[in-house]
């Protein structure tokens, strides 16, 4: 009895030293945190070939795994990005990549939830790694609008950091972003927008209608490829050109759970919602429709993003796929986080993170 009372003391004095100098305890704990988190690489870490990682795997309706649209890909070691939906730049830093590296962007189309965290990633990626030239910002014609909005926009902010910090971390001629438009692929060809060394970048035309321009991109690397849909219904030149890629990244919203929410807001009398809800499902692909592509364009892997609507409750992963398991059964659903390898030269294809 007395070992006993003996040891509840020791362990209750243990505990009120530790309570007493929890702040000192934080502290050690804090910088050994920051020390490994800001001098994280991710990139430094992989091989050579061609990565994709998910900053972004939902649509516009906030989730709490899926995020605004945003795909990072790295060739090499160079870091792109794919549409800049909101978090899409913290979701990278939790990730280990440092977004001061983004060597550029593509924008699919110009809906807002694909967009509008590039004045934060352009910002971050200046400001973060003393860029000395603006972000290039690659979409069909239009991007340019985009940009001088986000110039405008941020042109006080690029003042204040600048007088704030000098040209040692926030030199003017490296704010904001540049715009690099090209003209909408014709359906059934690709336009090669960004060809640097071993990697080629490929636009081509997808159907987002009444959304107008709207493209996909074909990443190609050493051997391994990968295509990003964007936002589109099923359509022939993505088969096309999704003809035996690695990874094929494809957009899908799910009527049978849209439909849901829109009886749902029919019965609440919420107009609006049952407006959007009736609306939607006419111009994007269906997990069926991206399983149909994935098998008949015979794709390595296929990996679901833009998840709509969001998958909150167990269970609705298998209402989301509707079937398209059993068309193609090599997928993914997207989440925050979640990444692949394509190791060059090779016929890997390695899921390197489940999820944040």
């Amino acid at each position: 009895m007395k070992k006993i009372s003996l040891l509840a003391g020791v362990i209750i004095l243990a505990a009120m030293i530790a309570y007493g100098q929890r702040a000192q305890l934080a502290a050690r704990v804090l910088e050994s945190g920051l020390q490994a988190r800001l001098g994280a690489d991710r990139i430094a870490e992989l091989e050579d070939g061609l990565h994709l990682a998910l900053c972004g795997a939902g649509g516009p309706l906030p989730a709490p795994r899926a995020s605004g649209p945003c795909v990072a890909v790295i060739a090499g070691k160079s870091l792109f990005v794919v549409d800049a939906g909101t978090e899409g730049v913290r979701n990278l830093n939790r990730m280990g990549y440092q977004v001061g590296n983004i060597q550029a962007v593509f924008l699919t189309h110009f809906h807002s939830d694909h967009i509008d965290g590039l004045g934060e990633m352009g910002t971050v990626r200046w400001a973060g790694g003393a860029n000395t030239t603006p972000l290039p910002v690659y979409g069909p014609n239009g991007v340019e609008r985009v940009v001088a909005g986000f110039n405008m926009a941020y042109a006080q902010d690029f003042s204040y950091r600048h007088a704030h910090h000098g040209d040692a971390v926030a030199p003017l001629r490296g704010a904001g972003l540049n715009a690099l438009p090209f003209a909408q692929p014709a359906p059934g060809t690709l336009t090669t927008v960004l060809e640097a060394g071993s990697l080629k970048v490929e636009a081509l035309a997808v159907d987002h209608a009444p959304v107008e321009p709207a493209v996909g991109y074909r990443f190609t690397y050493k051997g391994r490829s990968l295509l990003i849909t964007g936002d589109t219904v099923k359509t022939a030149g993505i088969e096309q050109f999704a003809q035996g890629v690695d990874l094929l990244v494809h957009e899908a919203l799910a009527p049978n759970l849209v439909n849901m929410m829109h009886e749902a807001a029919v019965k609440n009398g919420n107009t609006i919602l049952a407006q959007i809800t009736h609306d939607i499902p006419d111009y994007h692909a269906s997990p069926v429709d991206a399983a149909e592509t994935a098998r008949d364009a015979g794709v390595g892997h296929l990996l679901y993003y833009h998840i709509v609507p969001p998958l909150i409750i167990p269970g609705q992963k298998a209402l989301f796929l509707d079937g398209a398991e059993d068309i193609f059964p090599h997928y993914t659903i997207g989440e925050d986080g979640v990444s692949f390898s394509l190791p060059a030269n090779s016929d890997e294809i390695i899921m390197t993170h489940k999820g944040l």
